[in-house]
């Protein structure tokens, strides 16, 4: 049953992931005739092309990537990628007959091209952020974008960026040069609504205080904010006097409260503030199991 419970905890996302993904292509991209990068850019240009559907032109041209997905990152991976794949198939032919039928009225704007780029981009990047830190992938230069992650170290998010620029700029010769335009807003707000998926929704401030009063300021801030404090012992390299770097994890609400609580105890303390994603631990998330 814990077994079930986990591989459910992550296929539900991954599947929610390519029904946002699905909606945001359908409803807003392909009725304002807006380019998308990767592979999903080329069914996009088959659809104006030729007609194509956008879940049959995808599932066909998944299938040699899936097959790359499952050399680089194994079974188990590669198993939650045939989930993005056959999901984002699923919801894409469920949309385009909702569609057809008149359920769903597609966003179609010619004097509004913007407001159609930005939510096209937040919806695409949801669906996206939401599939790959479940651990999944929707195929396609998503398969791709991984790899050079993993080889690189750059986030998903730029180096799909980078892919989609030079697909969406080779679409030229298809796509207005207007829409192209707008279509790379929507690809650069997607960039980032993946990047803030994946570094996680919730984002706390990491405090290194360097202090002659570091054992005062560490007291404070556990008996008074009740926030863990770890004391590193450091000596001065210009003083050669020794002292302890305070460090400490806070909420962005109780930043202001630990910089006024730190500058009351030592006004000529040196402060480093650093942005923290995604914490675990207690007081914050709960750690992952």
């Amino acid at each position: 049953m814990n077994k079930i419970t986990a591989q459910l905890k992550i296929i539900v996302p991954i599947l929610v992931g390519t029904a946002i993904f699905a909606f945001g292509l359908l409803y807003f991209i392909i009725p304002n005739q807006l380019m998308e990068g990767g592979v999903t850019g080329i069914t996009v240009l088959l659809n104006y092309a030729f007609g194509i559907s956008p879940s049959l032109s995808t599932l066909i041209i998944n299938i040699p990537l899936f097959l790359l997905g499952w050399k680089v990152f194994g079974g188990r991976q590669i198993i939650y990628t045939g989930v993005g794949i056959i999901g984002l198939t699923i919801f894409l032919g469920l949309f385009e007959r909702l569609i057809d039928a008149g359920y769903i009225v597609p966003l179609q704007t010619e004097h509004d091209l913007l407001l159609a780029a930005l939510y096209a981009g937040v919806t695409i990047g949801l669906g996206l952020g939401i599939v790959f830190r479940a651990g999944g992938t929707t195929g396609g230069s998503d398969i791709i974008a991984r790899i050079l992650s993993k080889k690189t170290g750059l986030s998903i998010g730029r180096v799909m960026l980078a892919i989609d620029i030079v697909i969406i700029g080779s679409s030229l010769i298809y796509i207005p040069i207007e829409k192209i335009l707008y279509t790379l807003i929507a690809v650069f707000i997607g960039s980032k609504v993946i990047d803030f998926i994946q570094e996680g929704a919730y984002a706390a401030k990491a405090f290194t205080i360097i202090s002659d009063y570091g054992p005062e300021i560490a007291d404070k801030i556990t008996k008074e904010m009740e926030r863990g404090v770890t004391l590193i012992p450091a000596i001065g390299a210009y003083s050669k006097k020794a002292k302890h770097v305070v460090y400490s994890v806070v909420s962005r609400q109780e930043m202001r409260e630990l910089h006024q609580m730190v500058r009351s105890i030592d006004p000529s303390a040196f402060l480093i503030i650093n942005e923290v994603h995604d914490v675990h631990g207690e007081g914050f998330k709960e750690a992952e199991k």
